[in-house]
């Protein structure tokens, strides 16, 4: 039992459960999952079975694609609905226009620098931010350079900008960025170039490199599959998982020399040096993910997913 389980993550609960729950009804416990889902955050939350767990690297520093309703208003402690509101919370009217609007979206796309928030899993001197946020400390964070690829409103009929009648306003806007972005920061951003206190109030993940959200699942359906013995209609193979890296199928004396993790010998294949490249055998098992050194023509395995025979 090895792959990738594309889930949409409900709402309430960690990554870590969604992970959890899945050992139980799998009933296996190599487990894991490519990149974490804030709680209060639902969609695409891709979960590795069996030696798929060693391709994370692969699968978390993929673009992300969301759904995000950004809260005018007041700005929270952590930058979303689950933090407690600073600022002014009620202001009588809304202060920017949807011209202004449309400009402080296109100043925040493209490469920008973001400052990680408090509340997040990024460590400091071995200790994860939110665990010194949650005790009151502030400290410097050093800013990430991440790509806004789209930053683009989403508009419900005419309206673009949802009036709560409460001295909130919501805009939802389609984000696709670069791994490592963190939305809620975004929605902050957003509400300070427009001088207004602004929060993250709603995040749905709709794609994970090529994984979208209408191929997930529930862990409800997974509950059923695995029930009717239909796991296999529903989990990635490890090697259709990393379908944009290229493919070498390997002869019998190539696939025994990548089992031990020893170079195989490549010729004409156009690839430039430290191309990642899937080495699979002839059944299209994934046996190792190769480095290709360009002056040896060579495929140096840097993970080997099965063990020799």
């Amino acid at each position: 039992m090895h792959g990738i389980l594309i889930i949409d993550k409900p709402a309430g609960i960690t990554s870590h459960d969604v992970v959890a729950r899945t050992r139980r009804i799998l009933r296996v416990r190599r487990i894991g999952h490519a990149g974490t889902l804030d709680p209060f955050a639902t969609g695409v939350l891709l979960t590795l079975v069996g030696r798929a767990t060693r391709l994370a690297r692969f699968l978390t520093d993929t673009d992300k694609e969301y759904v995000a309703i950004i809260r005018f208003g007041y700005a929270t402690d952590t930058g979303d609905r689950t933090g407690k509101p600073i600022g002014p919370l009620n202001p009588t009217e809304r202060n920017f226009s949807e011209r202004e609007l449309l400009e402080a979206l296109r100043s925040l796309t493209g490469w920008i620098e973001q400052v990680p928030p408090m509340y997040s899993a990024k460590k400091r001197q071995g200790q994860k931010l939110y665990e010194l946020a949650r005790r009151g400390e502030t400290v410097e964070r050093e800013p990430q350079r991440v790509c806004i690829h789209e930053f683009v409103p989403i508009r419900t009929g005419s309206e673009m900008i949802k009036d709560n009648r409460d001295g909130t306003y919501d805009l939802e806007t389609r984000v696709v960025c670069s791994s490592g972005t963190y939305v809620r920061t975004l929605a902050e951003d957003l509400g300070k170039q427009l001088g207004i206190g602004a929060h993250l109030a709603e995040l749905r993940r709709t794609r994970v490199g090529p994984f979208a959200v209408q191929d997930a699942i529930t862990l409800d359906d997974l509950q059923v599959s695995f029930a009717d013995g239909a796991l296999g209609q529903i989990l990635v193979p490890p090697s259709a998982a990393l379908s944009q890296l290229p493919l070498l199928h390997l002869n019998g004396d190539d696939e025994r020399k990548a089992r031990h993790g020893m170079e195989v010998k490549v010729e004409g294949t156009g690839w430039d040096n430290g191309t990642q490249v899937r080495m699979c055998n002839a059944q299209d098992e994934l046996i190792a993910i190769g480095d290709f050194v360009a002056d040896q023509k060579r495929l140096h395995p840097r993970i080997v997913l099965v063990s020799p025979e």
